[in-house]
């Protein structure tokens, strides 16, 4: 009998791509569809109608509540191609994933935007709780509606029975703060970056930044921290004032850490002396990020996995749907540290799947 996998090894493609044209869903350019559909004639392949009709049978609706992602802030299309690349192996069983995005921003657009999901009752819910007062309102209408909820990326302490996929933001802090002073000499001063998202509703950046103090304060070696609070990382003009001076006021300072996914808008406003005294470490591998790695600006990148955050949280809630499977309360995430000499190795699987997106 001949497979879908079968398929997409003669067409040099992914089984979800097969999948896609399978079932009509699109994101396949036409001269791959072609292809496929020439190889699935020839070998007279046809989908399992048991297998279909059980799968229409169970139907589970999954929804998935998101940040938008833009060519400047692209950290979030990283945890969605794995939400995607989950939702296409999940399809065959019943599982069938509802994408909703929101503005990262705007705390009235994530809940409008979950007030749209809510119409859809779905069975099961993914969602990067942004906000912290909004997501309790969330969480609310989720318990009494019975829906089971599982948190993306960003753990918010205190929620009753919530269930977290995500990396240990503390420990990755503290992990760039023995990074960071193991790179810097002596006495050398570090400043921290940081916008007032920082200390606010995004906690997972807050944990980072505790958990580098810690660090730095359990040291032995004294030091001294310093910290800046920037208006946006988007706002070049005011970015690149205020840092400047920073670097003037605290000449000691000889490292930078961003706690978040835009060190890349720090090294784009530093001269190039500063770029080549400072040693900068920051969070995620977005092509913007991976370029500075790449080139020397930056030093180390701590990887969370986004793309597997997205694919394990499909995964986990499908096995809750449709095998019953009791929700964990945390998932960890391996926590990488990237160089410039190891960072093409790093995400294999979700470059492989964002190409077959392309072809």
């Amino acid at each position: 009998m001949v497979r879908i996998k079968d398929i997409a090894i003669e067409a040099n493609v992914s089984e979800g791509t097969v999948d896609r044209v399978l079932h009509n869903r699109g994101g396949v350019s036409k001269k791959t569809e072609e292809k496929i559909k020439k190889i699935l004639e020839r070998r007279n392949f046809s989908i399992n109608p048991v297998a279909s009709a059980l799968a229409m049978k169970n139907n589970h609706n999954l929804a998935v509540l998101i940040p938008e992602y833009n060519k400047t802030d692209s950290f979030w299309k990283l945890p969605y191609l794995g939400l995607l690349k989950g939702s296409e192996e999940v399809k065959n069983i019943g599982v069938n994933v509802t994408y909703f995005k929101f503005n990262q921003y705007s705390p009235e657009s994530y809940v409008e935007t979950f007030n749209n999901l809510i119409k859809t009752k779905p069975k099961a819910v993914v969602l990067v709780p942004m906000f912290i007062k909004e997501t309790h309102l969330i969480v609310r209408e989720l318990k009494k509606t019975e829906t089971a909820y599982v948190f993306l990326n960003v753990d918010i302490e205190g929620v009753e029975g919530s269930v977290y996929v995500g990396q240990d933001s503390y420990m990755s802090g503290y992990i760039a703060g023995k990074l960071m002073k193991l790179s810097l000499p002596d006495g050398s001063g570090c400043g921290i970056l940081k916008t007032s998202t920082s200390t606010g509703d995004n906690q997972a950046i807050a944990k980072r930044i505790q958990g580098f103090k810690d660090y730095y304060e359990g040291s032995p070696i004294e030091s001294v921290l310093y910290e800046l609070k920037v208006q946006s990382f988007g706002d070049r003009m005011n970015l690149a004032s205020s840092v400047h001076q920073f670097l003037e006021e605290f000449p000691s300072i000889k490292g930078l850490f961003v706690p978040s996914s835009r060190i890349s808008a720090v090294v784009d406003v530093l001269s190039e002396e500063q770029k080549k005294y400072l040693k900068l470490i920051g969070f995620d591998n977005t092509p913007e990020n991976v370029a500075c790695l790449k080139n020397n600006t930056v030093l180390f990148l701590i990887s969370q996995k986004p793309f597997d955050q997205g694919y394990e949280a499909v995964r986990i809630v499908s096995n809750y749907l449709v095998k019953n499977k009791v929700l964990n309360d945390k998932l960890y995430l391996p926590i990488d540290i990237l160089t410039k000499e190891n960072v093409d190795y790093n995400d294999a699987t979700q470059r492989m799947f964002e190409n077959d997106l392309k072809q």
